[in-house]
């Protein structure tokens, strides 16, 4: 397959560039680029998605099916509607299932893959309710099971587990082996095949270089490390003067005493008890569906089992009179599911200025000051110019890069960092990294923080919950609290 000098049109305003690009029918070929630079433009133009303007490209493309980002929030928009029509019958209001997801009609294929992404217990589970990596496993299972001649996979690792990672990269060995095209887009090193057959770095929405891994990676790097230079500058946002913070109670900021949450017949959280005392910094950590995600939203306020359960935040027992917004003014907060379910159409400044306010999208009159603020968070994520362009029209990695701004935009007292690097270039990384390490050094901010790269975690954590798996009761975790030595 060939593609010569190929205009494609991402929007009106932005074009894809491919020179040249040849691929075998039967390949696997891995894409890496910064976040912004093209990369899902790419997948779509390589699936026929984007309309061609100019250029020769194949006549016939092979049948390919794609995962993305983009996938799961429409999955999730759909499973909303689903559920939400005035005719929904009890099954209905229950929802896409997982398997209605994969929808694979041959059990033994279905079992297999699925065990190999350890998701066969959750195949009769309604999909919203599973976890962020846990709903990748789910569509990455369906691509594989489908009858398409290729595989485009966007991001895939984003969100799974140390294991899970390993087996999918197993797996896609194998899929090369068997004979399908298999087209890989990544955000780290670390998640380039030795096994691909060539490497491709996209740059400002233009296909830059096609090659083996040596060429290619000595090119990349030297992007990196200029890109590093500019970093090395870069100042974090101050905080508006109407937003400077109330002294709060004495006590620590967080006690969960015996914590149940249920779902069903499961319990999530299985009689958990923590204390988070002034001047701490968690780290959380543990496979997929093990319940980190759902920890973290008793804390934020947002899981209604809060008020069932002793826990005190921020001096307050749960269900004592205090209102959400109460909790939210003293925390920031970014996770997967927050980004998957940001549906509301706002601009992309807009987005930044709703965190002085803890809302999602902006109901009040911001003030000068905050625009002002909001145009330095931009500038210094290198996102001048977006002021004003959609936040839906963003790259996944660039509106992560917003949410973190808008969890940041306070210096609050906690910061509450579900898989906040999920989906960000080196660089990127590296800048958010440093702009919580700022805030945990200024001995104001303390953070919960989750990943499963552990080497994402900011310098200063001093403890550690880990969610570990019980032996005797398979899908339930025991809780292993660490307190780290500095």
């Amino acid at each position: 397959m060939l593609w010569e000098k190929c205009e494609y049109k991402i929007s009106k305003t932005r074009k894809l560039l491919i020179d040249h690009l040849d691929l075998p029918d039967h390949c696997c070929v891995t894409f890496i680029g910064s976040n912004g630079s093209g990369k899902t433009s790419l997948a779509k133009a390589l699936c026929g998605e984007l309309p061609l303007v100019s250029g020769q490209a194949p006549e016939k493309l092979p049948r390919l099916s794609r995962i993305s980002f983009e996938q799961q929030i429409s999955l999730m928009e759909d499973d909303y509607q689903y559920r939400n029509t005035d005719t929904a019958s009890k099954n209905e209001e229950k929802g896409f299932t997982a398997r209605n997801v994969i929808g694979h009609a041959n059990e033994e294929q279905l079992l297999a893959i699925t065990d190999q992404l350890r998701i066969t217990h959750l195949l009769d589970e309604p999909y919203r309710f599973l976890s962020s990596g846990e709903g990748r496993k789910v569509l990455i299972a369906k691509a594989v099971l489908s009858d398409a001649e290729g595989i485009i996979l966007d991001a895939p690792f984003d969100g799974l587990d140390v294991g899970t990672r390993a087996d999918l990269m197993r797996l896609i060995g194998k899929l090369r082996e068997s004979g399908r095209l298999i087209i890989l887009i990544v955000n780290r090193f670390d998640e380039i095949p030795e096994f691909a057959d060539f490497l491709g770095l996209i740059s400002d929405c233009e296909l830059i270089k096609v090659g083996d891994h040596r060429s290619i990676m000595a090119d990349l790097e030297f992007e990196q490390l200029r890109q590093r230079e500019k970093m090395k500058n870069a100042k974090m946002p101050g905080v508006p003067k109407d937003c400077e913070r109330q002294p709060l109670p004495d006590g620590p900021l967080v006690v969960m005493n015996d914590i149940v949450v249920r779902y069903g017949d499961r319990n999530v959280i299985d009689h958990l008890t923590m204390t988070v005392k002034r001047g701490e910094h968690w780290q959380i950590v543990g496979p997929n569906g093990a319940g980190k995600s759902t920890l973290l939203s008793l804390i934020t306020g947002d899981n209604q089992q809060g008020y069932a359960n002793d826990l005190w935040l921020f001096g307050r027992k749960r269900g004592s009179g205090e209102t959400i917004w109460d909790i939210k003014k003293n925390i920031g907060y970014i996770s997967p599911d927050f980004h998957l379910n940001y549906r509301v159409g706002c601009s992309v400044i807009n987005v930044i200025i709703s965190g002085y306010f803890d809302t999602i999208g902006l109901y009040d009159q911001p003030g000068d000051e905050k625009i002002a603020l909001a145009k330095e968070w931009l500038k210094v994520l290198g996102l001048e110019g977006h002021d004003h362009d959609p936040f839906r029209a963003l790259s996944f990695g660039q509106q992560r890069l917003v949410l973190i701004a808008r969890a940041l935009v306070k210096h609050p007292p906690l910061l509450v960092l579900d898989e906040p690097l999920q989906g960000l270039d080196n660089v990127s990384r590296l800048l958010v990294k440093k702009f919580v390490e700022y805030l945990m050094g200024q001995h104001d901010t303390q953070i919960m923080f989750i990943s499963h790269h552990r080497e994402d975690a900011p310098a200063g954590i001093t403890n550690v919950l880990e969610f570990v798996p019980r032996e005797d009761r398979p899908g339930s975790f025991e809780y292993r609290i660490t307190e780290l030595k500095h």
